[in-house]
């Protein structure tokens, strides 16, 4: 596949905004989703995926795309990989979350927007933006002597 312009800066760009989520969908033993994948069971992940994205980002931000592998063998540590969709205002990214024991990384394989600017950059920066204001902001304080 041919990677799009400033994918690598794309990539940066969606790990910063899922890295919360991707924390939570790590609490999720490697065992559920090996046999959610080979059982194409790919609704359950799609819920587990949902239930760990509505802690950070707006309803229906994140989904589950077309499915997933795990790659499993015995020489190795199993490793998942999930096909997913951020669907900010404006903007549509597909992309391949890779999980393995120790890390996760982003794989960005096509990003759209409604209203693509010319130069690659601009697009870049408003993605970063469009997720930022898709973020769920938690605030923890007293205010005029009332919980925030």
């Amino acid at each position: 596949m041919n990677r799009q312009p400033n994918s690598i800066d794309r990539e940066i760009v969606v790990a910063e905004a899922i890295k919360d989520v991707v924390s939570e969908l790590r609490m999720v033993d490697v065992a559920d989703y090996i046999a959610f994948i080979r059982l194409e069971r790919f609704s359950s992940i799609a819920d587990i995926v949902q239930s760990a994205s509505e802690l950070y980002l707006m309803p229906g931000t994140l989904l589950l795309g077309h499915g997933g592998d795990a790659r499993v063998a015995w020489e190795a540590k199993p490793s998942i990989m999930l096909d997913l969709e951020l669907r900010p205002a404006g903007a549509c990214v597909y992309f391949t979350l890779h999980m393995g024991d120790e890390a996760a990384a982003v794989e960005v394989n096509y990003v759209s927007f409604d209203s693509p600017a010319e130069d690659p950059d601009d697009n870049t920066a408003y993605l970063a933006g469009a997720l930022e204001d898709a973020r769920i902001r938690k605030s923890w304080g007293i205010e005029a002597g009332r919980a925030a």
